[in-house]
């Protein structure tokens, strides 16, 4: 099966031939020795200075005049003016290398690399004079590049969601303005790094294929490995094996890992995605909370240069201190009632009256989660520090030290949505196996987000481990904010989608 070709393509294919007909190469593999980019050019340049440059990038536009033309190129850090003049790429009687290759041969989407030397034009705009100029990728698909008519109307912009995801790589080139969002995520990773090395945490790699999944309630994604002959897991979570570290003797590690987990998609939800785990021995929950908003404010001033951000229609502000409400407290300040002392008979009858869906797998920490998605969450714009959660609802955290049927735990909430997670840590063996048998129970429920029972992980905290702090930050989620992005899908490079629908006509050879 081969695919048909459009008109465009058809003629882009023959000035490929053409090229090779002439001696030229498309697709070059000698090294092209780029020294400085577009916008550097722009900073460098001091009128009057003689500053000879190698650039090279696409061919964007073309404005042939004669003898010379003017043209645009694009790298990748944005767009520079040549000047292409006949009888300076072409010195001798044959004219080639102008009038056919470049005039003719060369499309808009090409790859050229271009020998020359900075100058201003009569207009004020600096420009590389050409004096070589070099073929080194043939572009065989047009680029679905935007027209702006007399009026200054955009017509045929690249910009429907799917599109552009599918083809990244599209989107890249024609809407260079989506990189700002991927810099400023690898700028966020980069502070959070440098602020926890400080520290002198360890950074550290921990199993992606687990036989039992742990450290978070979601559904896993399974896979089989064939020498083994067992079932596998993608994590869901590192905690436990960083846990098991912290067992080992290594009071700070971190990781910054990839996780999936099986469940819907949203704006707010892949498939796979980014968190950062920590965990800190001989700390508690209130130090962690300290730890998150001085990162946080951290990240914030180094990618804007303040703590104050715009997203969407919501002016943030991430400067120490942050609000803090108690689980409970959160829950009576939005609906104006107290649940703390409820059973879990009447908090369903209560999540009922409020509206929000009940099913007969929920136990009460489930309720009490969904209540507070559906009625709290949201509202919270500003980040929010959401502590003290029940017992139900944290199998993995200390039990509280004040108040009975609470553990130590909070979540971070910014614009309506949760950034982070932590507790401190459960090091009690005797309870955490008691924590996991109840976790079993929901399971026989229908509860398919229930944690197993992970014998290794209990032998391991059975030789000690020391009171920990624990901390896990969504990256995705984190950068959406940070980026002003308004979908998950536009802070990832690749994100999940259904398989492509074959649009383009096919035809058997």
């Amino acid at each position: 099966m081969t695919r048909v070709l459009s008109e465009q393509e058809l003629v882009r294919r023959e000035s490929l031939q053409k090229l090779r007909d002439l001696g030229i190469n498309p697709y070059p593999a000698d090294l092209f020795d780029v020294n400085i980019t577009s916008k550097q050019i722009k900073e460098k340049y001091k009128e009057g200075e003689e500053l000879n440059v190698v650039i090279a990038g696409r061919l964007m536009s073309r404005r042939i005049m004669g003898k010379a033309s003017f043209a645009e190129l694009q790298d990748s850090d944005g767009k520079i003016q040549i000047y292409v003049n006949r009888d300076v790429i072409c010195e001798g009687e044959d004219k080639t290398m102008y009038n056919t290759v470049f005039k003719k041969l060369l499309d808009i989407g090409d790859i050229i690399g271009v020998t020359g030397t900075v100058f201003v034009t009569k207009v004020g705009e600096i420009s590389v004079k050409v004096k070589e100029l070099k073929v080194l990728t043939k572009s065989l698909r047009p680029l679905p590049l935007p027209k702006v008519d007399a009026d200054g109307t955009v017509h045929d912009a690249f910009t429907d969601p799917e599109k552009r995801y599918r083809q990244r790589y599209v989107d890249l080139v024609v809407n260079p303005q989506v990189k700002d969002a991927f810099i400023k995520r690898t700028k966020l990773t980069n502070s959070m790094r440098e602020f926890l090395n400080k520290k002198e945490y360890l950074e550290v790699e921990t199993p992606i294929l687990q036989p039992l999944y742990g450290g978070a309630a979601a559904r896993p994604f399974k896979t089989y490995h064939n020498t083994l002959d067992m079932e596998l897991y993608l994590r869901i979570a590192n905690e436990l094996y960083l846990k098991r570290l912290v067992v080992g003797g290594f009071d700070g590690v971190y990781e910054f890992s990839k996780d999936f987990r099986n469940e819907g998609m949203s704006r707010f939800h892949n498939p796979e995605f980014t968190q950062m785990e920590l965990y800190v021995a001989y700390k508690d929950y209130a130090w962690m909370m300290d730890l998150v908003e001085e990162m946080v404010e951290k990240i914030a001033m180094d990618l804007h240069g303040k703590t104050e951000i715009q997203v969407g229609d919501n002016l943030i502000n991430f400067q120490r201190p942050w609000k803090r409400y108690t689980m409970y407290e959160a829950i009576e300040h939005f609906t104006g009632i107290d649940i703390s002392k409820m059973d879990e008979a009447t908090m369903a009858e209560t999540a009922k009256k409020l509206g929000v869906e009940v099913d007969k797998s929920m136990g009460r920490g489930k309720l009490i989660d969904e209540i507070f998605g559906e009625k709290c969450e949201g509202q919270l714009i500003q980040p929010t520090f959401i502590t003290d959660y029940p017992v139900e609802m944290s199998p993995l955290a200390k039990k509280h030290r004040e108040h009975e049927g609470l553990v130590e735990r909070f979540e971070a909430i910014c614009n309506g949505k949760e950034i982070c997670n932590a507790f401190s840590e459960l090091n009690d063996p005797i309870d955490q196996r008691a924590r996991f048998e109840e976790q079993l129970e929901l399971g026989k429920r229908g509860d398919d987000e229930a944690m197993l029972l992970d014998e290794d992980f209990l032998r391991a905290i059975e030789y000690g481990m020391p009171p920990t702090a624990g901390l896990g930050i969504g990256i995705d989620r984190l950068s959406m904010i940070m980026t002003n992005s308004n979908s998950i899908q536009d802070v990832l490079f690749f994100p999940q989608m259904k398989a492509e629908k074959n649009t383009e006509s096919e035809t058997t050879d």
